[in-house]
């Protein structure tokens, strides 16, 4: 049994597992992270050098991933690893690559994404509460005056 107390074995350790669904619960996917109050944002950084481009901030994951994804094909090209590789739009205007077009052309794919994603929300939820009884068919107009009753 030689090597059996200094052996090194592939798998993790308890921690380090820990750690792992910890960044994946935090990260889902590539480029993205959470704000404290819950929205979701994107940003890269610039080839060959420190700064980064602001992707924009968005309600859903989904959203903001699309956006970097958008953003991470512009900058590397095809062989560029994305979240979601099919869904990403080839044109062949990559000539121009600068900071201010690709902030561009990933805020646009993200604000698109992010509201579809958000309406798709909203109708599973009203779907979800059209069983139940609503006070308000319609929510109050509050810029109008109470009309008076005559019960009194």
């Amino acid at each position: 049994m030689e090597g059996d107390c200094c052996s090194t074995s592939s798998s993790t350790t308890s921690g380090e597992k820990r750690k792992q669904r910890r960044q994946q619960k935090d990260k889902p996917f590539r480029g993205i992270r959470m704000r404290k109050w819950g929205k979701w944002v994107a940003e890269i950084r610039e080839p060959n050098k420190r700064s980064r481009i602001w992707l924009g901030s968005y309600t859903t994951p989904i959203a903001a991933a699309r956006a970097y994804d958008t953003a991470v094909f512009y900058l590397r090209g095809p062989s560029a690893r994305l979240n979601f590789p099919d869904l990403i739009l080839q044109e062949d205007d990559l000539r121009d690559i600068s900071a201010a077009s690709i902030r561009k052309k990933a805020t646009e794919v993200g604000a698109k994404v992010d509201a579809l994603q958000t309406s798709l929300h909203a109708s599973t939820s009203s779907e979800s509460n059209s069983n139940t009884s609503r006070v308000f068919d319609k929510p109050p107009d509050l810029n109008k005056y109470p009309e008076s009753s005559d019960e009194d």
